[in-house]
């Protein structure tokens, strides 16, 4: 079974980045494991043109395309957003709004295979979980959209920076250990 892990940051070196590798090194001892960062993919705006509509395809050539294979490639994806006022970064909802073409909204649409299962871990800066509900709302919805199973969400306030995420290693580990 595969795994993939998504940093949403598009911080490299971040807290985010920090909890998609410690995530990754927990699933695998399970799982193939796989992480990418939706920053090093190169993706032009959706230019709500609604030709995936009728084709199951974006007249747009890039590299969603190939983000959608490791979709395609994994069994568990787990999805690792900061909240970028209030939500996921612009960067994540960019890709999101480009994966029309396999969304159940309308037919025909592109399929990924099923039996997938999606988790969220969501972080922010402040103390509430308000924000972070909000950024797992925003993805699991993504995920029902690509019929992708929403398993499990995890959301962590008060993670400022790297150096805060260790006070959380316990929590984190926790929870990836149930994927």
């Amino acid at each position: 079974m595969k795994a993939l892990v998504i940093n949403c940051s598009p911080v490299r070196a971040g807290a985010t980045a920090e909890i998609v590798r410690l995530a990754a090194e927990q699933l695998s001892d399970r799982y193939e494991t796989k992480t990418i960062c939706i920053d090093d993919y190169s993706f032009a705006f959706c230019k709500g043109c609604r030709t995936c509509h009728t084709t199951a395809r974006c007249v747009l050539r890039d590299d969603v395309s190939a983000i959608m294979e490791e979709f395609e490639k994994a069994d568990r994806i787990v999805s690792v957003a900061p909240s970028y006022w209030a939500d996921i970064p612009g960067q994540m909802k960019a890709f999101i709004d480009r994966c029309t073409p396999w969304c159940n909204t309308h037919d025909p649409h592109a399929v990924i295979p099923r039996g997938k299962k999606g988790y969220v871990i969501a972080l922010r800066t402040g103390t509430g979980m308000r924000e972070c509900d909000r950024i797992t709302e925003t993805i699991e919805h993504f995920y029902g959209h690509l019929e992708i199973e929403c398993a499990g969400h995890l959301g962590l306030p008060s993670i400022a920076c790297k150096e805060m995420v260790e006070p959380r290693l316990d929590e984190i580990l926790s929870f990836c250990r149930g994927i």
